[in-house]
């Protein structure tokens, strides 16, 4: 499956969360931070939202840092591999 986003969406996903602390203490399944680091995978065209033109400052492989609970989680038929669809303005910071 393709996913193609539509206007200032981006497709990102989710790079692995680490499972143990600093102090090596391992972290259950429940007790693990919902990842905040992703790799750009899909952005789409830009243009005007909301009356306001919008510019994509991200491209594909990117790593983003994005806001912890935004965006839409999905996930594809191919190794159920899960996905976010954020707005651009929901992305932080690049990751250089």
């Amino acid at each position: 499956m393709k996913l193609v986003p539509l206007f200032d969406k981006v497709v990102l996903k989710a790079l692995v969360a680490e499972e143990t602390t600093k102090s090596g203490i391992v972290l259950p399944g429940q007790a693990k931070e919902k990842p905040q680091q992703a790799e750009v995978i899909a952005v789409g065209p830009g243009g005007l939202v909301e009356g306001k033109e919008v510019t994509m400052q991200v491209k594909l492989g990117d790593k983003v840092i994005f806001s912890k609970y935004s965006g839409t989680e999905i996930e594809t038929g191919e190794d159920d591999e899960k996905l976010v669809i954020v707005k651009q303005s929901d992305i932080l910071a690049v990751i250089e």
